[in-house]
This record gives C-alpha cells, structure tokens and sequence, in this order.
C-alpha cells in the first residue's frame, strides 16, 4: 500500500503551500494521488516528494508554469535538458540586463555626476536606401528591429547592391509617449532596388540634428536621449519631426552588445554652423 500524505503534511514536507498546491492541481501541474469525490480532500505519495521539490527550485528560477510542465512531460533527457538550458539562458540574459542597469543606477547616483556625452549639430543630407517602414510597439521593437535588419541586409545581398553607410532607423514621437507608432529601418545602398517582401527602395530625408554617440548595449540609451533633450532644450533648437539612430556598429557586426556604438540625432533648427 502506498503511504500517503493529506495536503497540509504534504505541504511541509515540500515547503509549497495548501493555495499553490490547490493551484498546481487546478493547472494539471502536481495532481494529487488520490482526491476524496464526497470531502474533496486532497491525498499525495511520497513518491511525489521528488517532484513537488523540482518544480519549487525551478519556480525559484522563474520558470513559467507550462516550461515546468514541458520539463516534466519531457518523453526523453535530451529535450529535458534542452528545455532546462534554454531557460538557464533566458536567465543569464535577464541577470546581465538586472548587472547593467545597477551599474548605470550606480553612476547616476554618483556625487558629482559624470560628465555628459559630446554633443554637436549638423546637417545630414538625403540618401538612397533599402527600408522596411511599419506601425510597431515598444515591446515589439526588440524583435521588430532584428528582423527587419537581417532582411534589410538579405535583399541588398540577394539584389547584388552595394551598402554605403551604417543602417540607421526614423523614429515617430508616437512611438516613445503612446508606446505605439511608425518606424523605418534603412540600410543606405547604391543601384536601383527592387521591392521584396517588405523591402522598399527609400530617401532617407536630409535633416538637421544635435547628435551623440552612445556606446554599449541599448538598455540605457535612454542616457543619451535624456542628454540630447537637455541640450536642445537649453538652446532652443527643437523643433518636430522623428528621432534617428544611426547604427554606427550593431547587432549586424557584432554579437558584443559592449562593443555597440549607435549615433543619436534629435531634429533641430540650427542658426549657425555646427560645433
């Protein structure tokens, strides 16, 4: 006969509450043994030990509900290990973004403060591009701008074209204060480009910015946003129009998110020659 546990010894014995066990039965995650139909009391093996003890470490780690399910669903170890990794991964990716936005929270904190990154004003003339120009969310851009890189590139490739400059993306207002707007990825080409997929030929426009480069990863280029903001604020130079970034080394070069340097132009009206 198999020894038994009521949910409230089986909640000692593995440190998961009466509600989450309640929870986990409902998900189809850890099923109790045996569930009385007359008093609906809840019995489990001690066999269920070693399982109710997995998943507490990997909802330690964050692991969704239905990864956990996978886990222990898994018909063979390789895919349980596979699925295990990939989770591992996700993790250190989030640890290094929680590492650099404690750093950055460091410096801000600092007394005195760092020194600003260099700022100056030019004009950008017009230039014939390959671009991908679609209505997107913030949460999406991530992904969105990956994907519309590595197909911006595959075209001018598959087109025989040739890139002239860095890729570079034309952002609305709308994007940044409704979290919801237009955007343009372009990669500048010469020759004559032939629509593909999402992939047209574009003038990138001829505009006037206060520009700066930030260097490293784009977790804390709001940094160099907060900057231009001020500078063109204090001069009076602002006017309407979408904020450009200027891939000057990117995700395409690069996997090295250290190692990125995206030049930043806030639209201006200048009155004189640039700095």
């Amino acid at each position: 006969m198999r020894s038994t546990l009521a949910i409230g010894d089986f909640s000692r014995a593995t440190h998961l509450s009466v509600k989450t066990l309640r929870h986990y039965h409902r998900v189809g995650l850890l099923e109790p043994a045996d569930v009385d139909p007359r008093t609906g009391y809840r019995r489990y093996t001690t066999d269920q030990i070693p399982a109710a003890q997995v998943i507490r470490r990997f909802r330690d780690l964050d692991m969704p509900l239905d990864d956990i399910r996978a886990v222990l669903t898994a018909p063979d170890p390789g895919l349980r290990n596979d699925l295990i990794a990939g989770h591992l991964t996700r993790l250190e990716a989030s640890l290094a973004r929680t590492q650099q936005a404690a750093a950055t929270l460091r410096d801000l904190l600092c007394d005195p403060a760092p020194p600003g990154p260099r700022i100056t004003t030019r004009g950008v003339p017009a230039v014939a591009a390959a671009a991908i120009s679609e209505v997107i969310d913030v949460r999406d851009a991530e992904a969105w701008f990956e994907g519309a890189l590595g197909e911006l590139y595959a075209t001018i490739e598959a087109q025989g074209l040739r890139v002239t400059g860095p890729s570079g993306g034309d952002y609305a207002t709308e994007l940044f204060a409704d979290e919801r707007g237009p955007a343009t990825l372009f990669v500048p080409c010469d020759g004559t480009l032939r629509p593909a997929g999402r992939v047209v030929a574009h003038t990138v426009p001829a505009r006037e910015f206060a520009v700066t480069v930030h260097h490293g990863p784009h977790s804390d280029v709001d940094l160099a946003y907060g900057a231009l903001a001020t500078y063109v604020t204090r001069h009076e130079l602002a006017v309407d129009g979408p904020l450009r970034e200027n891939y000057l080394v990117s995700s395409h070069e690069t996997p090295d998110p250290s190692a990125w340097r995206t030049e930043i132009g806030w639209p201006v009206f200048r009155t004189g020659p640039g700095d």
